[in-house]
């Protein structure tokens, strides 16, 4: 019995975006342009791990960086039109998660 095979664009999309806080960070940037620190804390994420999604995600031209020369120097982040492109399956998943996804009560 043949089983299909999965499209290997596909298998690298899911790779990429299943990785670790960037599909956080991309539902983050659809807000509008953000500096570093406004997503760290926004998403509760490491700076170490966050410059290494925003690095790959801006590898994969899905995140543009803008430096402006000041002083300090401002570094901001915003979506390119790819990384724009997914805000429609990201909402998706978020309505979804609204209709199924039950969060577990945390007592102390």
């Amino acid at each position: 019995m043949n089983r299909p095979t999965i499209c290997p664009k596909f298998e690298k999309a899911i790779s990429l975006l299943s990785q670790r806080w960037t599909a956080l960070v991309i539902y983050q940037l659809l807000s509008g342009t953000q500096r570093f620190s406004e997503i760290q804390s926004s998403i509760g994420i490491s700076g170490k791990v966050l410059s290494e999604r925003l690095k790959d995600m801006e590898h994969h031209g899905i995140v543009k960086r803008k430096v402006i020369p000041d002083t300090p120097v401002i570094i901001e982040y915003s979506l390119t039109e790819k990384g724009m492109s997914l805000e429609p399956i990201l909402r998706e998943i978020e309505n979804w998660s609204q209709l199924w996804i039950q969060l577990e009560n945390v007592s102390s």
